[in-house]
């Protein structure tokens, strides 16, 4: 017979592990198997084609994505890391409003930053054309695309998670070790060498792994601007939509790969130190730049670095206001009125694709609220075998690209299974919301997990030990105090879901098309100011979110990653 404490147990992992079998390991299986068939028998004939001479292409977005992935890290640490130390160590006029702004490209949606960085720098850009203009050349002095392109867009939306995790971890950094060293001899390069970059060592793991799996997801920047660039997030898209989902699973299981022995591999690059401090200083404090040239300086570039950082948001909120068919052929837009919005609120087939994308984002975020509250509280606060292997699973869907997990539930889903309860779900209007769910349980889980490890046992013992039962005492002791982690994981969720692309263009259906597939529809026909119009709706949502998330939870940007 179980006691009572293994009965609770057991009662909260059943729905826990059905859940992850049934939607996480059974999709990623079923993916697995499918880059196995070859005309309904198994075979390997699908990795002999990816790896063999016919399929060069597949190769070639192989090395694209890594090669990318590799320089976006490398570009996003060399501006991040910077900003970090700057904002954190010295303090100067403008300091606390400018390090604000250095997180404004986690506002913009990645197929809205990619479009905004279209129209500010393309090859009929409002930039390029303006320096044209002014200084009378006879074509644009540059424009972005292809790889460089892309490079761009992510260092611009990605080194924010450099400059957060290393500005938090610069701030626990005991400045008496700094002191000791500098002390003893040892110059500033030696005192951040030997002392200060060692001790950043899970900070800068940390963002680096964001940024590589990111970067190995991306959709949209090599979707808008690769043009015949190849990368492997966009080789899935296509087998898909030409129908070769053998080929397309095998690519998915190649992307999985290298996605998890990335992750790997920087897991077991931290691990081989102890980057432990064994004295509690005062914590970080900043010097003032006494240097008036030097002051002046540091300003003049924050005013510069601003008004770089706050053009996409700039150029997106103004083309907004640009009626549909004012701007074609012409170099800048001349008519602006309310016109995108008010269709918004008078026509329903405008409207439609916002109400899908809130109600899709709030279904899975109610899922994800729910589950992940009762799976962070069995992992954190329970004792069973496979603790670990739980975890894993949980955190599967953060480590795999979008396009694979979307590719995933093409395969597991196209078909009548019990975990969709005898339907097929592809083609659906509820395949979204799933996959929305899906994706973003790493969010809340790991959110909620943090809260309740520095939650004393103690509390909840107390309250059983005074008679109140399980659910009672979870329900009026530990919810309250968990509920400030629990809600800023299921905000970020939401903020995620309601901007999400990559997986939404594998799986959307007419009837519940997100805002991000709208606006690549009104690209597509060219009305411009319309797709600016929904690109703002999402910036001030996710605006609004990250608002309420820091006024109402007190938590702060680089507490979200």
């Amino acid at each position: 017979m179980l006691n009572a404490e293994k009965r609770k147990t057991l009662f909260l992992l059943i729905p826990i592990v059905l859940i992850l079998v049934g939607y996480v390991l059974y999709p990623s299986i079923e993916t697995l198997l499918e880059s196995f068939k070859r005309n309904g028998s198994m075979t390997l004939q699908n990795y002999i084609d990816f790896f063999g001479p016919k399929a060069q292409s597949n190769l070639e977005a192989l090395w694209n994505s890594v090669y990318i992935s590799l320089l976006s890290v490398l570009l996003s640490a060399c501006i991040g890391i910077p900003l970090a130390f700057i904002f954190t160590r010295y303090d100067f006029p403008g300091r606390s409003f400018f390090s604000g702004i250095a997180i404004m490209p986690i506002v913009l949606p990645s197929l809205v930053g990619v479009m905004a960085f279209m129209w500010l720098y393309g090859e009929a850009g409002l930039v390029p054309s303006a320096i044209r203009d002014i200084f009378g050349l006879e074509e644009v002095p540059f424009s972005i695309g292809g790889v460089s392109g892309i490079l761009i867009v992510h260092a611009y939306t990605m080194y924010p998670y450099f400059y957060m995790t290393v500005s938090s971890a610069l701030n626990n950094v005991d400045p008496s070790l700094e002191e000791s060293a500098a002390n003893l001899g040892s110059s500033r390069l030696g005192v951040f060498w030997k002392v200060t970059f060692p001790l950043l060592t899970p900070a800068l793991v940390a963002a680096s792994l964001l940024v590589f799996m990111v970067s190995m997801a991306s959709f949209s920047a090599p979707f808008l601007l690769a043009g015949g660039y190849r990368v492997l997030s966009l080789q899935i898209y296509f087998s898909k939509i030409n129908g070769n989902l053998e080929m397309a699973a095998t690519q998915s299981v190649i992307l999985s790969i290298i996605s998890i022995s990335f992750l790997l591999f920087m897991r077991w690059f931290q691990s081989r130190k102890d980057y432990r401090m064994g004295t509690k200083g005062i914590g970080a404090h900043r010097s003032e730049v006494s240097n008036p040239l030097l002051k002046w300086i540091m300003v003049s570039l924050g005013v510069i670095a601003m008004i770089v950082l706050l053009l996409p948001h700039t150029v997106l909120a103004i083309l907004s206001f640009v009626p549909e068919g004012s701007w074609t052929w012409q170099t800048y837009p001349t008519s602006f009125n309310l016109e995108n919005y008010r269709l918004l609120f008078e026509d329903p087939n405008i409207w439609d694709p916002v109400r899908n994308s809130l109600f899709m984002a709030f279904v899975a975020c109610l899922g994800c609220f729910v589950f992940g509250m009762i799976t962070s509280y069995a992992l954190v606060k329970r004792k069973f075998i496979g603790k670990n292997l739980l975890d894993i699973l949980v955190m599967i869907p953060w480590a795999l690209p979008a396009t694979v997990v979307g590719m995933n539930l093409i395969l597991a889903f196209n078909k009548e299974t019990p975990f969709s309860f005898g339907q097929v779900l592809v083609g659906t209007y509820w395949i979204l919301p799933l996959a929305y769910f899906v994706r973003f349980i790493p969010l809340v889980v790991r959110s909620t997990s943090a809260v309740l490890e520095q939650l004393d046992d103690s509390i909840e013992e107390a309250a059983q030990s005074l008679g109140a039962k399980w659910f009672y005492t979870f329900r009026r002791v530990v919810l309250p105090i968990i509920m400030p982690g629990v809600l800023s994981g299921t905000l970020l969720a939401f903020v995620q879901a309601v901007g999400e692309f990559p997986t939404s263009v594998l799986l959307y259906t007419l009837d519940n098309r997100p805002i991000s597939i709208e606006i690549m529809n009104q690209l597509r026909l060219f009305n411009l100011g319309q797709a600016a119009a929904f690109g703002m709706i999402q910036v001030g949502l996710i605006a609004i979110v990250m608002i309420i998330s820091y006024k109402f939870f007190g938590v702060k940007s680089e507490n979200t990653l």
